[in-house]
């Protein structure tokens, strides 16, 4: 039987060896033969199409190739010297921190971008995996937490990246969508720029084949045989960076080829660290080719479907959910590791007292704010005149940040996962996803259709996450991985409407910000009434979230419909983070840190809990919004990517409080 498997594996590798090139090169042959042509009138016409084959399409199919080896032999490198079969440009931030490096060089100074574009991407990319790496060294890198690390990062990225595009300008847009990795090229100086940096990296990693393959034992096995550890990974992940950026650098990011190609070269069956070194490239420059030649054979005229970085950045969320059994954890997220340190003696007397310093933050953010001459407190007829201008933006904070927190106390008592929040588990992102569809078929649809676009996008991303975590009955580490992958999807199919450029970018920009600027009687009614309709049910609902973090077993021992329940919730939490990822964007990770904060200050009872995250998100969101408005005056940050700033660090500082699981 052992031989028969392993006939099989090695009868695969030729299938996979000659499908890809054979597609390849009939998606190229269909391109050249339908490709858009100056129409035939005169001698011009031929030079014309002559140039557009030989300046265009040909260098850039020759780019694509050469982006794609390289992107996949800087996935293979840094899944071997990580020990993770999901890492990568993407999952690590490398992407994401090279993206920000390059928008803040472009937004401060255009001129350094041109003049060093690759160094910018390069620090950008490596300070986000240094910090991806250092949030999981206690950890022994475990691909769990290096994955959620680099979830953290790029959160914090994104919304860095989002906040200079709306304080710089056209200048930051215009990197934004370049940065969606279009391989349109006009000459071959692409190719020639990119093909050298190829040769060298396969050159170096050539020189690091032994040093892998002594990184594939454990760490002890590695320094019985000699081996530096530190500083061979070190310089195993700086090369595998400094492709990447390489190939951000030049043509923006193209997300999850170096995720692909080697899990497709394992796949056709390369097992060892010469073939996976030799394969992978290969793959990646395929998998980026045939990418390519369907965004111009689908697209309109003489432009492309969508920019071909967004259009292999679909691939990524399945890809991820199919790698999911491969990734094994060691030190698992513990469900109840957040447990509060201490149990409250009254618990309805520190409600009261949640609910007056709710009040008094409400009075401050109303009334205080700076000025040119100084701070001052608004009362009497100046307040009479800010009040239609911050009243609205203020109950619209506070009700989105109640939502959240509600939205991200459900899901934490479904999954009994102490980190599930609407952000991390991507319900948030498929909103955003419902959002552009809604946008691609409406144009400019109203805001109910908005609204209930979103509410359908995190539904379908909360169900889908929920029916792949039970299958692995509810796994902490396997539900994280699945939220991350249904996020990346649903991230995907917005980034491919913003790299259009056009007004529906822009409102996607906008939603993604989570601005409160524009905020008036309609969002206002909107907050108060969708939080009174969502929460209302959840006392009645309290035996549910009581029973449901003790697991399917337990739960259907104890009389309950556990499918009925976790849908009827589920559905609740959908509309809740829809609606409020309306308000105040995706990004605010309010649905995290208030329930941790509300059992971090010892309320340990369901209903407890429940209203004091309501109280907590609520002053988080409200206090997040009147610090946009004053940290950097006269100037605002959108409150989203504010509370995602704060959000942030705070998850981070969770992930290295907890203890290790063994």
């Amino acid at each position: 039987m052992v031989s028969r498997a392993k006939l099989a594996r090695n009868a695969s590798l030729p299938v996979f060896a000659i499908l890809l090139p054979v597609l390849c090169i009939a998606a190229f042959a269909v391109l050249i033969v339908t490709r858009p042509e100056v129409p035939q009138g005169d001698a011009d016409a031929a030079m014309l199409n002559g140039a557009l084959l030989w300046n265009s399409i040909m260098p850039r199919a020759m780019l694509a190739l050469i982006a794609g080896a390289a992107l996949g032999l800087s996935g293979t490198l840094l899944q071997r010297v990580l020990r993770n079969p999901i890492a990568d440009a993407s999952t690590l931030g490398i992407a994401s921190g090279a993206e920000l490096a390059m928008t803040a060089a472009m937004g401060f100074s255009p001129l350094l971008i041109g003049f060093s574009r690759e160094m910018a991407a390069f620090g950008g990319g490596l300070a986000a995996v240094a910090i991806v790496l250092a949030l999981s060294w206690r950890r022994g890198l475990d691909p769990v937490t290096v994955a959620l690390s680099g979830l953290i990062v790029s959160l914090i990225a994104s919304a860095l990246s989002v906040t200079l595009i709306l304080s710089r300008g056209e200048y930051a847009m215009s990197i934004h969508i370049w940065g969606a990795g279009s391989l349109s090229q006009q000459d071959w100086n692409g190719a020639l720029s990119l093909g050298p940096r190829l040769i060298l990296g396969f050159a170096a990693a050539l020189l690091l084949v032994r040093p892998l393959r002594i990184l594939a034992l454990d760490d002890s096995g590695a320094r019985s045989l000699g081996l530096a550890l530190h500083s061979t990974r070190l310089a195993i992940i700086a090369l595998a960076v400094w492709l990447a950026a390489s190939v951000i650098s030049e043509v923006g990011v193209i997300s999850f080829v170096g995720l692909a190609a080697p899990a497709i070269a394992r796949l056709a069956g390369a097992r060892s660290t010469g073939k996976l070194m030799l394969t992978a490239p290969l793959m990646g420059a395929g998998l980026l080719f045939l990418t390519d030649c369907l965004t111009q054979i689908l697209g309109p005229g003489f432009t492309d479907l969508a920019p071909t970085g967004a259009a292999t950045a679909l691939l990524g969320g399945p890809l991820l959910l199919c790698l999911l059994p491969s990734v094994h954890s060691v030190s698992a997220v513990a469900a109840q590791s957040t447990a509060a340190l201490n149990r409250l003696a009254k618990p309805l007397l520190a409600l009261g007292a949640l609910f007056i310093a709710l009040a008094l933050i409400f009075a401050v953010v109303l009334t205080l704010g700076p000025a040119e001459d100084g701070w001052h407190v608004a009362t009497g007829s100046l307040l009479t005149d800010l009040l239609p201008f911050r009243l609205p933006r203020t109950i619209v904070a506070a009700g989105a940040g109640a939502m959240l927190a509600a939205a991200g106390f459900i899901m934490q008592r479904v999954t009994g996962n102490p980190i599930a929040s609407p952000e991390v588990l991507g319900v948030s992102s498929g909103a955003g996803a419902g959002l552009t569809v809604a946008l691609f078929l409406f144009g400019f649809p109203s805001p109910i259709i908005m609204l209930l676009a979103m509410a359908l996008g995190a539904l379908t991303a909360f169900l889908a996450m929920i029916a792949i975590s039970a299958r692995a009955r509810f796994s902490p580490e396997r539900m994280l991985l699945a939220g991350i992958g249904i996020g990346a999807f649903a991230m995907a199919i917005v980034t491919m409407v913003l790299a259009q450029g056009d007004m529906r970018g822009y409102i996607l920009l906008t939603w993604l910000s989570g601005s409160t600027n524009r905020a008036g009687a309609f969002e206002a009614w909107t907050a108060i009434i969708s939080l009174v309709v969502m929460t209302a049910p959840l006392p009645f609902l309290s035996r549910w979230l009581t029973i449901l973090p003790l697991g399917a077993g337990p739960s259907r021992a104890a009389g309950l419909h556990v499918g009925v329940s976790r849908l009827a919730l589920a559905i609740l939490a959908a509309l809740m983070t829809a609606i409020a990822s309306f308000l105040v964007g995706p990004l605010s990770l309010t649905g995290l840190i208030a329930p941790h904060l509300a059992r971090l200050a010892g309320f340990r009872a369901p209903g407890h809990q429940l209203t004091a995250s309501l109280l907590f998100g609520a002053g988080v969101l409200m206090a997040a919004d009147w610090l946009s408005r004053v940290v950097i005056y006269p100037y605002q940050v959108p409150v989203g990517l504010f509370a995602a700033l704060i959000g942030g660090p705070y998850l981070i500082w969770l992930l290295s409080r907890k203890e290790v699981q063994q």
